[in-house]
């Protein structure tokens, strides 16, 4: 299937709001590095287009004394797909995240 073809004026806006996007990503990742941000306060706004569409691993990353090796542990004693994002985690995935961190 072919890309639709953008004017211009189409394919700015898109990139601003593509940009929009991924500002509001890292200022979440930092408040949550921070500790102004809670894990559990992020996981239910899963359904935030924001929110939902960012990566578990790079979630569980941001958080303090978590690298790529604790967070990819992490998510395959959850049974978390490394391809996961945050609107596709099932409840049961959710609660054993909380647990781990709390």
């Amino acid at each position: 299937m072919a890309l639709p073809r953008l004017s211009e004026s189409q394919r700015k806006a898109a990139l601003e709001k593509a940009l929009k996007v991924r500002k509001e990503r890292a200022k979440l990742r930092e408040d949550l590095k921070k500790g102004k941000v809670k894990l559990a306060e992020i996981l239910r706004k899963a359904s935030d287009p924001v929110v939902g569409r960012m990566k578990v691993s790079s979630l569980l990353e941001s958080l303090p004394g978590v690298g790529k090796v604790r967070a990819q542990k992490i998510m395959d004693k959850a049974g978390i797909s490394q391809t996961r994002r945050v609107q596709g985690l099932g409840a049961k995935q959710k609660e054993a995240l909380l647990k781990e961190f709390s």
